[in-house]
């Protein structure tokens, strides 16, 4: 998997996998299709995020496209989509290797033992962290036993806020480079900094 991420990060900085990173170049090009925006964003995104290309810009790129809530809402749908999809390919194309090769490793066994004890709270919390690895953790979910139904439900409630959080970005930033009104990309990072240490702040009154 390090392998394969390595070769992702290659192709994403020197070829033309790089427009993937470049919001604006995503809405001239997608534009040209307005009548299938919304099934080619989410099918563009599923298939993306499968192949371990991180969803953060193509949300950014979503607020830019079809405005915060319709964008929040589209995000949402193409995550969860994205996520069911590494899931599968993790649990029917890599789960026996992953237990052949790491059935004994300690980390491995800790993580299906925290999954198995609280399923639907533990992807929950995993996906209210809006800077989580993603990718990666749909992946290692794919090699638990965990309940696929489970999984797609608490992913979909928990990627809600860091999807609008983005999204939230992606449109305030446009108004913002088109020389407009920046307090709105203030405000939308300032939610987006909130929601990444909450979990900290819950983790540390549990402590407590």
């Amino acid at each position: 998997m390090a392998i394969v991420l390595l070769i992702l990060l290659l192709l994403c900085v020197s070829s033309p996998l790089k427009a993937v990173f470049d919001p604006i170049f995503l809405e001239r090009y997608l534009q040209q299709y307005e009548g299938y925006l919304e099934v080619i964003f989410i099918v563009a995104y599923t298939i993306l995020t499968i192949f371990g290309i991180p969803g953060t810009v193509l949300t950014i790129a979503g607020g830019g496209l079809f405005g915060l809530w319709h964008g929040t809402l589209i995000s949402i749908i193409s995550a969860t989509l994205g996520a069911l999809g590494s899931f599968w390919t993790a649990r029917y194309l890599l789960q026996s290797y992953a237990q052949r090769r790491f059935g004994k490793s300690k980390k491995l066994t800790r993580f299906q033992q925290a999954v198995l004890a609280r399923p639907f709270g533990f992807v929950l919390a995993t996906r209210f962290v809006p800077i989580s690895p993603y990718n990666l953790v749909n992946y290692l979910f794919g090699l638990t036993t965990i309940n696929w139904f489970d999984y797609t439900f608490a992913t979909f409630l928990g990627v809600i806020p860091g999807s609008f959080a983005y999204t939230w970005i992606g449109v305030s930033g446009k108004v913002a480079m088109s020389g407009g009104d920046r307090l709105s990309l203030f405000l939308a990072l300032t939610f987006l900094a909130l929601l990444s240490i909450v979990p900290l702040v819950v983790k540390k009154q549990k402590k407590n």
